[in-house]
């Protein structure tokens, strides 16, 4: 049981909201510097947390876990009525967050919805100012401990990593739906471009969930290549795969989880957007890294849709060749 004064804050439910959530998690820290920091969080991102500097504890997104947590004052990400329920079900005596959901009654202190369009980071750091707590740049940082980086190499070279060779890691699904993908065929053409042309190993990343997509991928790229382009999806816990993201030169991502993470390690990123919304959830890079966003520019996006109703204009209209430069842009920019 934490000693009372402790602060809780209930984490966003996804990785990628979860790492954007990281500049006002930091502004909570310094605020609050008094007493324990605890994060709730989901089993699905409970592990980001334990990379997070500055927080105390991480327990599980329930009644019961909040309540031996003994916290005084619970802060929430989520917009949920369910969130605003669970902390008042385990007797948090100050419970804040956005007025939304019907759940103001919830809520000791409840800050006014935000009208106009901002970074999801930005909505979570303007949430924390309106309590009172100031924020700092909007720039997400974790500590990878060495051995989830040993642990990361010793993976890579199990699967076959030269350590001679450069990587880069790539996260070609789509947890959302289709629309956010980018063509698999078209990674195929890039990674065999890396591989060839830059004397690169592509690791390709994702959930198990991710599997069949990596896994034709690796199966499409040319024999030669073959060996140079590392299969990973499902085989890493998420700090191994901030070990591993940590060790490559870029990481190539859809709008996704594993963007976030990459761009919270330090490690440059490009982003390729289709469907979602840059302007909403552009990958945060550090002040010294840096990220670029690629973009096919048609009329119906973004359209925020899971699956494409027409013919996916906004991914198939991105060339390989456009990415590998951007590659080649953020590398150099971040050497």
């Amino acid at each position: 049981m934490s000693e009372p004064g402790a602060v809780l804050v209930i984490a966003p439910n996804w990785l990628g909201y979860a790492v954007m959530a990281l500049p006002a998690i930091a502004g909570i820290r310094h605020h609050f510097a008094a007493g324990p920091l605890i994060v709730a969080a989901r089993a699905s991102v409970s592990s980001l947390f334990t990379l997070v500097p500055g927080v105390d504890a991480v327990v599980n997104a329930d009644a019961a876990a909040i309540a031996e947590a003994n916290p005084s004052t619970a802060i929430l990400f989520p917009n949920s009525f369910a969130s605003a329920w669970l902390v008042t079900r385990a007797r948090v005596r100050e419970r804040w967050g956005y007025a939304t959901d019907m759940r103001s009654g919830l809520l000791t202190r409840a800050v006014g919805r935000v009208t106009k369009p901002m970074h999801q980071g930005e909505y979570y750091q303007h949430l924390v100012r309106e309590l009172g707590i100031a924020t700092g740049p909007l720039e997400p940082a974790l500590s990878i401990p060495a051995h989830a980086v040993s642990d990361a190499r010793a993976l890579l070279v199990q699967h076959g990593w030269d350590e001679q060779r450069s990587l880069i890691v790539l996260a070609p699904g789509a947890a959302y739906g289709k629309a956010k993908q980018w063509i698999p065929s078209n990674v195929v053409r890039l990674v065999t471009d890396l591989v060839r042309d830059r004397g690169t190993t592509c690791v390709l990343v994702g959930s198990r969930g991710d599997m069949a997509t990596t896994r034709a991928i690796r199966a499409a790229a040319p024999p030669d290549c073959q060996p140079c382009v590392l299969d990973l999806a499902a085989a890493t816990t998420l700090p191994v795969l901030a070990g591993v993201i940590s060790l490559a030169g870029a990481c190539v991502s859809n709008d996704s989880g594993a963007m976030h993470l990459a761009a919270a390690a330090g490690v440059a990123v490009v982003g390729i957007f289709g469907s979602t919304n840059e302007q909403a959830t552009s990958p945060l890079p550090h002040a010294s890294v840096a990220a670029e966003v690629v973009t096919n520019p048609v009329w119906c996006r973004p359209c925020m849709l899971r699956e494409c109703p027409i013919d996916h204009r906004c991914m198939t209209g991105i060339d390989p060749a456009r990415v590998l430069a951007a590659i080649d842009r953020v590398a150099r920019a971040t050497a």
